[in-house]
């Protein structure tokens, strides 16, 4: 049964990106941040080599009249920090917002409300062919105020008041979906209030991801009357399922975004469509909460 309800979460979220439809259409901004404040870099990358799993998370929202949403590519700003650092590979994940896909509160953070859910929705990674990125630099040089890479601690000990200042190179990360992400974009209980984490691989180095405003400047995609933009949150492998705000919880003051720009195709789709990707949806958080439990 598992199975399953895997393969109608996949079907049901990327059904309609074979509609002629949506193909008609090129790429559009759908969610901007806006561009980076410098005010905090949090490290995000996938565990191995020595080092642990960090996963940096921002919300991100996709208007309720659209329907649907293809996302087709992602642009993320960072600091590449190190002597020779190389970026050797790149995971994107989507995560729901808790308590979606998870399971009961374990008490060892502040809260969970309005955290990421405990496990993906939906991901993509280059080292399995589902995406593929460049780079380009922004500035040679660039000192972010503040950073998060160790001090990613359960309560009591949450608040480390952030690792300090941090230097390397900005760059823009382009990303691209081979295997574009489709979203539903419509109210509840099709959960339409999501996370974004992205992971970069990094040789002889670590990457970070850069803050930017909140409240969010007028170069941002404005949330819906309503729905509130949500601080970043970071977990590592220790804190694994929890998750803890980068700015309330870590830092100990101040609220963050991360530099985020999503591009794809909205629109409205068949009635038969909606209901077929509601359909998955719900079975996509049925899986991921029987997987929870069985951990």
């Amino acid at each position: 049964m598992s199975n399953l309800l895997r393969a109608l979460a996949m079907v049901g979220a990327s059904c309609f990106c074979l509609s002629p439809a949506f193909a008609q259409f090129p790429p559009d901004v759908l969610y901007s941040s806006g561009p980076s404040d410098g005010l905090i870099a949090v490290a995000s990358r996938p565990g191995g080599g020595g080092k642990a799993e960090i996963e940096a998370a921002d919300d991100f929202f996709l208007r309720s009249g659209d329907g649907f949403a293809i996302i087709s590519s992602a642009r993320v700003t960072g600091l590449l920090v190190g002597a020779n650092p190389v970026i050797t590979g790149v995971k994107v994940e989507i995560y729901q917002i808790f308590p979606n896909g998870s399971g009961p509160p374990d008490g060892r953070v502040p809260t969970r409300a309005n955290s990421p859910s405990d496990t993906a929705f939906t991901s993509r990674d280059s080292s399995g062919g589902t995406l593929t990125y460049t780079t380009q630099q922004i500035a040679q040089s660039l000192t972010a105020a503040n950073s998060v890479l160790d001090g990613i601690n359960p309560s009591p000990g949450q608040t480390t008041g952030g690792e300090g200042a941090v230097t390397g190179q900005e760059l823009s990360l382009n990303v691209n979906f081979g295997a574009p992400i489709g979203l539903v974009a419509t109210q509840a209980p099709l959960f339409p209030h999501y996370f974004f984490v992205p992971q970069v691989e990094v040789t002889g180095g670590e990457f970070y991801w850069l803050s930017a405003p909140r409240p969010m400047s007028a170069l941002g995609t404005p949330f819906p009357t309503g729905i509130t933009d949500l601080q970043s949150w970071v977990r590592n492998d220790s804190l694994d399922p929890d998750w803890l705000r980068v700015g309330t919880d870590v830092v100990g003051s101040g609220t963050f975004n991360g530099a985020l720009e999503l591009r794809g195709i909205s629109g409205t789709p068949e009635p038969g469509a909606l209901a077929f990707a509601g359909a998955g949806a719900a079975a996509g958080g049925l899986w991921l909460l029987r997987r929870r439990v069985r951990r």
